[in-house]
């Protein structure tokens, strides 16, 4: 008999996980706590090449790389402009929107049943599998329960009521994209800026629009409440006093955005205890976020969904499949989170920090170029056809 997976959370990870247990056999249906899609929403991201490579075992990898642009090369700079380090980075950078919508419609193709305005509240184990409850009185039976429901994930106070909070790493977010402007450069190479007071980054698209982001630091955590009172004109002169008497196209840039996007917070998650309990499992950000500043996010989500669709095929008890998920993923997205948090605490290191920074960090980036020390990293490669062990 079939096995049914219901997944919670409707995002990227949700439909990538509902396409690899499909593919190992398994039926699911995904339920979104929001009422409508995320078309529109959001900005942009990075899938490294392992991610992409992890898509390719779906057979989504020539789906999502026609959309953004190739993205193989980083520049780092000081606020003085002077050149601190060039590095091979294999990635596409695509919008976050555009890669929700394609995975969702190539989900639907496959048979995938999606449904809004589902809000999880509860679930619980019955003799035969689970069931889940939500807000709006619905309820769902399946055998297993997949939380991908992001950082704020309801599955995992579930699991766990003692779980901890997310973590938050000093850093806020903005961003947009600008038009009619042209900063130095050219496609395919991410610039990112160290300016003395906020961390820049942007990319030209083969288009020429100009896609930016910057990371302004704050000590304290702003509400939620706190950040959607800050209107986008207040961000574009909050920034471009940041970056006033900075080198670089930062304040260009900014000037020639017509929108920007509203601010957010910045997490991580430095350890979960628990990712399982029974019949019900973390994936993605709400088992281990990782801070932007990694640049593998999506890509361990996508991981996370390949190796769950294979526990589920090769071991027997759903139990035991989850607890083989737990052992393959752990050490791995723990070490990604571990250097997501070192390369944020650069973005905003104080004046003594910045000036150590640029001293040693020509050195440390030159070494880790010479020898590939992110091998761990970008190289990882997944399989589908070997076996999971019980």
């Amino acid at each position: 008999m079939t096995k049914k997976a219901l997944i919670i959370g409707g995002g990227i990870a949700g439909p990538v996980t509902a396409m690899a247990l499909r593919r190992a056999g398994i039926d699911s249906e995904v339920f979104e706590a929001y009422d409508r899609g995320a078309e529109g929403v959001g900005a942009f991201l990075t899938l490294a090449v392992n991610g992409l490579e992890a898509l390719r075992l779906l057979d989504l990898h020539d789906l999502v790389c026609g959309l953004g642009m190739d993205t193989p090369v980083m520049e780092i700079r000081n606020a003085r402009g002077r050149l601190l380090a060039t590095t091979s980075q294999p990635s596409r950078t695509l919008r976050r929107a555009d890669l929700y919508r394609a995975l969702r419609d190539e989900a639907v193709r496959r048979g995938v049943r999606i449904h809004h305005g589902k809000r999880l509240v509860d679930a619980s184990v019955t003799s035969g599998g689970v069931r889940a409850v939500f807000a709006d009185g619905g309820e769902a039976a399946g055998d297993l329960l997949v939380g991908a429901d992001g950082l704020r994930s309801r599955t995992r106070a579930l699991i766990d009521p003692g779980a901890p909070r997310a973590r938050y790493v000093g850093l806020l977010n903005t961003g947009g994209y600008a038009k009619g402007v042209r900063p130095p450069g050219r496609p395919g190479v991410c610039y990112f800026i160290f300016g003395r007071r906020c961390f820049f980054g942007y990319m030209i698209h083969p288009d020429g629009q100009v896609w930016w982001f910057a990371n302004p630091p704050s000590r304290r955590e702003p509400t939620s409440e706190e950040l959607a009172a800050i209107t986008p004109e207040r961000w574009r002169a909050r920034l471009m006093d940041l970056f006033e008497g900075d080198a670089g196209p930062m304040r260009e840039i900014i000037a020639a955005t017509p929108h920007i996007l509203p601010g957010w917070n910045t997490y991580d998650f430095p350890r979960v205890p628990k990712w399982f309990t029974g019949r019900m499992v973390l994936v993605g950000d709400a088992a281990h976020a990782t801070s932007p500043s990694s640049g593998q996010g999506a890509s361990m989500a996508i991981e996370d969904a390949v190796v769950l669709g294979k526990c589920l095929r090769d071991v027997p008890d759903v139990a035991g499949a989850f607890a083989a998920f737990e052992r393959l993923r752990r050490e791995r997205v723990e070490r990604v989170v571990a250097q997501g948090k070192r390369n944020g605490d650069g973005k905003a290191p104080g004046a003594g920090g910045a000036f150590v920074r640029d001293l040693i960090l020509p050195v440390i980036m030159r070494q880790v170029e010479k020898r590939n020390a992110l091998a761990w990293m970008h190289d990882y490669r997944l399989t589908w056809d070997d076996r999971v062990a019980v």
